[in-house]
């Protein structure tokens, strides 16, 4: 009987051990995160514009003279030179008009030798008391007025040549030429308001595009306060996005930034210059261009990866600060810079971005933060 009163409380001593009669249980180790050591550094801030391209000039080709197309000298749709024959209008009449103003130039330098052999002959006179004074002023004037008479007829003669060099309308400037509005054997007029047709230059090709005045009003701002410098028009990269989304191969510069905004729209023009040897650009094609505005040397940017939207709606991220304590930051997010944003408020150099293991931690955690890629986040 005594016996079996000892293995019962043999049997219930470790039990009441086990249920509460030991040591206290542990507390769990901190949450392990990754972290990224913010530092700053040189970003290009970027801005997607829309726009249209515009033909880099465009030349509408008239006659100088009237007279009859006696033939087109190119073909439609062609690469032309500047100066390259495109019309022959009928020569004839404007050729012997040169001809006969050739001939009465040298019939009024004729007329200026007689004058001055004359002149020279009665001054001789003149002088040896054999000629009167009225004399010599007659034959003084006879010169001059032969003299006169000789460059009326080299004018004449000039403006001849001109009107016979304009039978022969040439390209005024190197490009893509359109099509013919004229044919042979139609009558056409000096400075008549129908174009024969037009010359467009496309290498290189203008981009006319539009930025709204609050962009630009910030960014002023932002280069006023120095956070940012302004790149140089001449210096400032543009790269076109077109209408298929695809890039084009080649980079344009930005040749100006208008100085009124529209009324209409509220935005600034500006117009960058881009490449076009193969004339893939066509006139009138919407595009998308991505414009270099300014540089910060001083740049915090944050991955997108780890900004999130807070029970407000604004962006936010996770930091660990100096007590290994998560703390939840407010961000102002500035332009998309690849995978990354630019923060222009509520990030400073040298925090601990936390970049890994956001899931499993929130703000006020006591948390171990260890380099990125070295946490364990499986």
């Amino acid at each position: 009987m005594h016996s079996g009163r000892t293995l019962l409380v043999a049997l219930v001593f470790p039990l009441f051990a086990a249920c509460g009669g030991g040591a206290p249980m542990s507390a769990p180790p901190p949450a392990e995160v990754g972290v990224l050591v913010l530092a700053p550094q040189r970003a290009e801030i970027n801005v997607e514009l829309p726009g249209r391209t515009v033909a880099f000039r465009v030349a509408q080709v008239r006659p100088q003279i009237t007279g009859i197309i006696q033939r087109r000298l190119f073909t439609e749709g062609a690469s032309v030179a500047a100066g390259q024959p495109l019309y022959q209008i009928e020569p004839g009449t404007y050729r012997a008009a040169r001809d006969s103003a050739r001939a009465a130039l040298s019939k009024a330098e004729a007329n200026l030798q007689t004058a001055r052999l004359r002149y020279e002959r009665i001054d001789k006179l003149a002088k040896s008391g054999l000629a009167s004074q009225q004399d010599r002023d007659d034959v003084s004037a006879g010169l001059q007025q032969a003299q006169a008479d000789l460059g009326i007829a080299r004018a004449a003669l000039e403006s001849a040549q001109i009107n016979l060099d304009y039978t022969r309308i040439v390209a005024p400037i190197a490009g893509r030429i359109a099509t013919s509005a004229f044919t042979e054997g139609a009558l056409v007029t000096a400075n008549q308001a129908a174009a024969l047709t037009s010359v467009t230059q496309l290498d290189p090709i203008y981009v006319d595009l539009s930025q709204s005045s609050a962009d630009v009003l910030r960014l002023q701002r932002q280069i006023a306060a120095g956070s940012v410098q302004r790149t140089p028009a001449g210096a400032t990269r543009v790269q076109i996005r077109l209408e298929d989304g695809s890039l084009y191969p080649l980079e344009g510069t930005l040749e100006f930034t208008g100085v009124t905004v529209s009324e209409s729209t509220g935005a600034i023009t500006l117009r960058a210059i881009v490449p076009n040897p193969n004339f893939e650009l066509m006139p009138g094609t919407y595009v998308r261009a991505v414009v270099q505005q300014a540089v910060d040397e001083q740049a915090i940017l944050a991955p997108q990866s780890v900004v999130a939207r807070d029970e407000n709606g604004e962006p936010a991220a996770l930091i660990v600060d100096k007590d290994n304590r998560v703390e939840q930051r407010v961000l102002k997010l500035g332009s998309a810079l690849g995978d990354q944003w630019l923060v222009t408020a509520g990030l400073a150099a040298g925090e601990r971005l936390i970049v890994e293991g956001r899931q499993k931690v929130k703000a006020g955690d006591v948390v171990r933060a260890v380099p990125a890629g070295d946490a364990a986040t499986r």
